[in-house]
C-alpha cells in the first residue's frame, strides 16, 4: 500500500511539473525566442489551423496579435475559455497555466512579451569631485 501511496504521489508531482513547462523548451515548433534579457523574454508564437500546443506556463505578459484568430486555452483542471482576436490587438494576461489551440481556420501568429521582474535597481548619479578655486 505504501508504495501505491508512493508512486501516486509521484505521478501527482509529475504532472503538476508537466504543467508548469517553458513553452519553448516543451513546443519548439510554435514557440521561438526573439529576444531575452533580465526584464522581459519575446517570444514569436505560429499556430497553424487547427493546430494544439503542450500544457505549458507563461509569467505575466503581453500579447500582440500579428493575424486575426480564434483559439482556445484549456486550463489545468479541464476549463476551457476561447478567445478571438484581430491583428494588431494587444492583449494583457496575469500569467497562467494552459493548453493553447488555435482553433480557426487560418495560421495564428503573435508576439508574447513575458515580464521577468522588477527592473534593476537604478546605480545612484557619478558625485562630481568639487573644484577647487584657482590659487
Amino acid at each position: 500500500m505504501r508504495r501505491v501511496c508512493l508512486m501516486a504521489a509521484l505521478l501527482c508531482l509529475a504532472a503538476a511539473t508537466a504543467w508548469a513547462q517553458d513553452p519553448v523548451k516543451v513546443d519548439t515548433k510554435h514557440y521561438k525566442v526573439e529576444v531575452e534579457n533580465a526584464q522581459v523574454r519575446v517570444l514569436r508564437i505560429n499556430y497553424g489551423p487547427k493546430e494544439k500546443s503542450v500544457m505549458h506556463s507563461h509569467p505575466p505578459s503581453v500579447a500582440v496579435f500579428l493575424t486575426d484568430g480564434h483559439a482556445k486555452f484549456t486550463l489545468p483542471d479541464g476549463n476551457s475559455r476561447e478567445e478571438t482576436v484581430k491583428a494588431g490587438q494587444a492583449m494583457w494576461s496575469p500569467g497562467e497555466t494552459h493548453l493553447p489551440e488555435n482553433i480557426g481556420d487560418r495560421p495564428l501568429e503573435l508576439i508574447l512579451v513575458e515580464l521577468k521582474g522588477a527592473p534593476p535597481a537604478k546605480k545612484p548619479a557619478a558625485k562630481k569631485a568639487a573644484k577647487k578655486p584657482a590659487s
